[in-house]
């Protein structure tokens, strides 16, 4: 059984069977064989070479196994200049409308600025929070704007399988991220907090990749 993994940092040129492999920096790099999400993360922002890296994004996501723009987003503990995270999140918002691709939000202390800049902006383009592991309240805001919400590891803490069991299945995504926990832990653990099997799970979420990112992850060869 493969099952959908819609966020993970790992060894580029490799094929990952069933996953969406984020890339923040080298675009050119990625391989026929894969498919990925791209764009450009708070953290590694630089103001003397978002134009070109800028450029190459666009180049890149026309590909049609780049699914998504992202991660990209805000992030108030970072040490990325403000203005320069802003600007750039809008320039990728701009650009996945463009290319009609859904946005991987990486939002960290910044939810209202976020979703403040994502109302103004995103007309069409589904829009997932990665990595999600926030209150109820927040999570509750996110899904009013028809937003999409993405748990990993957090998932082993009470406070977010808490959150976990008030979203919408037609509205989650599992993932690894960047987490030496295997998918299929994530999943399991994701079937406990929801009492449901994991055939139920793997199903819904692999409609929910064909909704949002136009592609059958567990059919990719």
């Amino acid at each position: 059984m493969t099952l959908p993994n819609i966020h993970i940092h790992a060894a580029r040129n490799t094929k990952h069977h069933g996953c969406i492999l984020n890339i923040s920096s080298g675009f050119t790099e990625i391989s026929e064989s894969s498919y990925y999400s791209i764009g450009l993360h708070p953290w590694y922002l630089d103001a003397t070479t978002i134009e070109s890296e800028f450029l190459e994004l666009k180049y890149v996501a026309i590909k049609p196994n780049v699914l998504a723009i992202g991660e990209c987003g805000l992030d108030k503990v970072c040490k990325t200049d403000w203005t320069l995270q802003e600007n750039c999140f809008r320039m990728q918002i701009e650009l996945a409308e463009q290319v009609q691709k859904p946005l991987i939000i990486h939002c960290v202390k910044a939810y209202p600025e976020v979703l403040g800049i994502l109302k103004k902006q995103v007309k069409k383009v589904p829009v997932v929070f990665h990595g999600f592991n926030k209150n109820k309240e927040i999570a509750s805001e996110i899904l009013h704007h028809g937003y999409h919400l993405s748990f990993g590891k957090h998932l082993f803490n009470e406070n977010t399988s808490q959150v976990f069991t008030t979203v919408p299945l037609d509205r989650l995504f599992l993932e690894t991220d960047a987490s030496d926990i295997p998918i299929k832990e994530i999943y399991e653990k994701a079937c406990r907090i929801l009492n449901v099997s994991i055939e139920k799970l793997q199903n819904q979420i692999e409609a929910n990749t064909i909704e949002v990112f136009g592609k059958s992850l567990t059919a990719y060869e």
